[in-house]
């Protein structure tokens, strides 16, 4: 590239986002996906003016672990305490893009979530010094807010229009930042990270805050969920949530519009996995887990309207956006994530493949939820993702891929309450997020044609699966022990084995491997207050970090019940019910202001 003045950068990375947009139907089957029921008029508008990934994978379907991948551009096992989700903990010695881009002359910032949950948060892009979000985080908790608030603010479009300004005022609170004497000469990188498309959000509304009938779901949600009205209103909800996400790129569109900067900007829009609390997305290797939304507008360097089929990991977009913002790649970056920028300047294919060693993606999972197994073990998986066919390793087959199931794997055993299992994660399943298609289906699960369905959400798995995806688009028919397969089995099987081994990964060169011992897989140290700690609200950290800290207190007090041989002190214990009691008066009040 010439040294040209570096463009602006603005990056939308959205929580639990998958590919959940109307422009990728026209890239889908109709018959039997909803991408288009609804209108995303803005990432669309980035997607038609840029360029549109159809093959965009996450290196892991669940947070951390994924935004460890994302900022370090590195597999996630390469990132040290960064792989996991519970007991994560960042390594300041790992450079990431944002930091080493601050060190190249950008101004960066941040709103919402960067990397969490984990010690210490959004470390990765320099934590609170770097953080923009005076006017509050209440974005996060969308529909629960607006929901609340409906009569204070008089309607729906009038609450709404909070969330909104709230989106505007802490962009543009970033944007005053630039203008100072100290930024002006300086380009920016600005990192927007919502998190209303995590759960929980208000059940219902996605028709009463965004118009949307669950119904029109009917005979088009994939195989393997039931198509019942409760599961339908589920699914609508979240995409109601993902309307809200794509409002607020407006916002940031028109502020950018308004400034003049909009054409000397960059755009990238994505997801760090697929839809929370359904069955084999979220903290799943399969496709709904692990396929994302990916956009990218560069004007007078894109052309408009381009569509790549190229598989494409997320990590890559590290060390694109050091070469977009004319900064140094790490060394830690070489030989792990790959640029996108032959792609983005490859203007003579409109559509189609343009690197052809972009054909496949691998992607993987250790620890989640830390009590979601006896012994606070992991469930470790690897998969290999091509044109035609996904091929996973599940390392551990006799564990339970969605957590223990707590005595529900016998279909006789009354299932706790129904209203309970839709907001508890722990309860049962907890590497699965709580929600009422969980509930449903655990309370529908002894019926003829739900208990198979229910047996492929949280039964447990053989050690090999293999879908031929030309034919079992919803991966339901694992092919693995198919001799017919044999040759592409063994194909999959010796390239994923083969990047593994090359990348070093744990799982296959160590022994005994981290991930099964603590600080990695074990017991998670129960939360202790810090100094100072008693000035804050759970709501001044961050929905996760809030929901992780009440959780490793819960886990402090049912230690006993987990087959553990630590008992909380009394100190634990009362610090678990203040943490507790406080984080149910701020979910009752919704009062999420940052105060920090």
């Amino acid at each position: 590239m010439s040294k040209e003045k570096p463009p602006n950068i603005v990056f939308a990375f959205a929580d639990d986002w998958g590919r959940y947009s109307s422009i990728y139907s026209k890239h889908e089957n109709a018959s039997s996906a909803f991408n288009h029921l609804y209108e995303t008029p803005n990432f669309d508008k980035i997607a038609n003016e840029g360029l549109l990934f159809l093959n965009a994978y996450v290196p892991a379907p669940t947070c951390t672990p994924c935004r460890s991948s994302l900022l370090s551009g590195q597999y996630f096992w390469q990132c040290g305490l960064g792989a996991i989700l519970e007991g994560a903990v960042w390594d300041a010695n790992i450079p990431t893009f944002p930091l080493e881009m601050e060190k190249a002359g950008y101004h960066i910032g941040h709103t919402y979530k960067v990397w969490s949950p984990g010690k210490s948060i959004n470390q990765p892009i320099g934590g609170k010094r770097t953080r923009y979000q005076e006017d509050g985080v209440r974005f996060n908790f969308f529909s629960h807010w607006v929901t609340s608030n409906l009569d204070k603010y008089g309607g729906v479009e009038k609450t709404k229009q909070i969330m909104f300004n709230e989106v505007h005022n802490n962009f543009t609170g970033f944007l005053k930042a630039t203008d100072e004497p100290r930024n002006q000469d300086k380009p920016y990188f600005y990192f927007f990270g919502p998190t209303n498309t995590h759960r929980t959000w208000e059940q219902g509304s996605g028709k009463a805050l965004w118009g949307l009938n669950p119904d029109n779901l009917k005979g088009r949600l994939p195989a393997f969920l039931p198509d019942v009205h409760e599961v339908r209103e589920d699914v609508n909800d979240y995409l109601g949530e993902c309307l809200a996400f794509d409002r607020s790129l407006g916002i940031i569109m028109e502020e950018l519009k308004k400034r003049g900067e909009l054409d000397n900007t960059i755009i990238i829009v994505s997801g760090d996995h697929g839809i929370p609390g359904i069955p084999r997305a979220k903290c799943n290797l399969y496709d709904i887990g692990c396929e994302v939304a990916l956009a990218i507008r560069w004007p007078g360097k894109i052309k408009p309207q381009r569509v790549c089929n190229d598989f494409v990991n997320i990590m890559d977009l590290a060390p694109t956006i050091c070469d977009l913002s004319q900064t140094k790649i790490p060394r830690t970056m070489n030989g792990k994530s790959k640029s996108l920028m032959n792609i983005l300047l490859a203007n003579h294919v409109q559509n189609g493949q343009v690197d052809p060693s972009r054909d496949f993606v691998v992607t993987g999972r250790e620890r989640h939820v830390a009590m979601a197994r006896e012994k606070f073990l992991p469930y470790p998986q690897r998969s290999i993702r091509v044109k035609d066919f996904l091929y996973v390793i599940n390392f551990e087959p006799d564990r339970w891929p969605a957590g223990d199931p707590r005595g529900l794997d016998d279909l006789d055993k009354k299932p706790p309450p129904y209203d309970d299992l839709a907001i508890n994660t722990m309860i049962a399943f907890p590497d699965m997020d709580a929600s009422p298609t969980k509930a449903w289906m655990i309370y529908h699960r002894k019926e003829e044609d739900v208990e198979p369905l229910y047996q492929l959400a949280f039964g447990k798995r053989p050690r090999e699966e293999l879908y031929d995806l030309r034919k079992d688009p919803h991966y339901m028919n694992n092919v693995a022990q198919d001799p017919a397969y044999e040759e592409m089995r063994l194909k999959l099987n010796q390239r994923l084995m083969n990047i593994l081994k090359e990348q070093h990964d744990p799982r296959l060169v160590e022994f005994p491997v981290r991930y099964e011992h603590e600080p990695y897989g074990g017991f998670l140290p129960p939360y202790m207050p810090q100094e100072g700690k008693e000035k804050l609200t759970v709501y001044d950290i961050s929905w996760d970090d809030a929901f992780n800290t009440a959780l490793k207190m819960v886990t402090a007090a049912q230690k006993g019940t987990l087959g553990g041989n630590l008992k909380p002190t009394q100190e634990q214990k009362d610090e678990h019910d203040r943490i507790q009691k406080r984080f149910a008066e701020a979910v009752k009040k919704k009062e999420l202001k940052s105060n920090m």
